[in-house]
């Protein structure tokens, strides 16, 4: 076996618990959002091949705290509820960097999501919920601003990967400070760790190669 082989392996299986969390959630109940995100992910999960400079979209990481799919209500109560993405924490204040380039899209602090701010890069969404800041209007455009954080974000500008775009807040329903992250291809919604995944691989790979020459 290779030297980048084995880097590739080793990179796997750093996310495989959470992969199996997730899978046993479809197991249990195998819903039609679950089978369409599953769809979307077979057929551009493994056809994305450019996310080697993609972005881990979140600074001073803790834990993965909630997985993509049905879960238990996470205010309580024995209710079963779609979790329509991945819930990355970190402390309170911790920036939150844009993981792939696009245009903002939305920009609001309204509902469960909190503040949050929508990017659209091609075909793809992704969101984050539960920042620090609010929404104001100026000249008819609406903008997210974090003063205490030096952000301000606008609707309709262009963010580059990588880009501070927020803060960890707890704004909006949320029990503890973290990014509720949300990924949608082609408007279905797909599991943002089987994103991360492919680019932990596409990055190992990335990093071998330039070693090598």
């Amino acid at each position: 076996m290779s030297k980048q082989q084995a880097k590739v392996i080793l990179g796997t299986a750093t996310l495989s618990i959470l992969s199996i969390s997730i899978f046993s959630c479809m197991t249990l109940l195998p819903q039609e959002e679950i089978a369409r995100a599953r769809e979307v992910k077979s057929n551009t999960i493994a056809t994305a091949n450019g996310w080697s400079a993609a972005s881990f979209p979140v600074e001073n990481f803790q834990a993965y705290t909630s997985a993509f799919g049905y879960r238990r209500s996470a205010t309580g109560g024995n209710n079963w509820e779609f979790h329509n993405g991945l819930d990355i924490a970190a402390p309170q204040g911790s920036y939150i960097r844009n993981w792939w380039g696009g245009t903002v899209i939305k920009v609001s602090d309204r509902g469960a999501c909190g503040t949050h701010i929508v990017i659209k890069s091609g075909q793809w969404e992704h969101t984050y919920c539960h920042m620090e800041g609010s929404v104001e209007t100026s000249n008819g455009r609406q903008y997210m601003i974090d003063r205490a954080g030096g952000i301000q974000i606008w609707e309709g500008q262009t963010i580059p990967t990588g880009v501070r775009i927020g803060r960890i807040g707890m704004t909006g329903r949320t029990t503890g400070p973290h990014l509720h992250w949300v990924m949608k291809y082609a408007n279905n919604y797909v599991d943002p760790a089987m994103v991360l995944r492919e680019m932990f691989v596409q990055q190992q790979i990335a990093r071998g190669k330039g070693a090598s020459n």
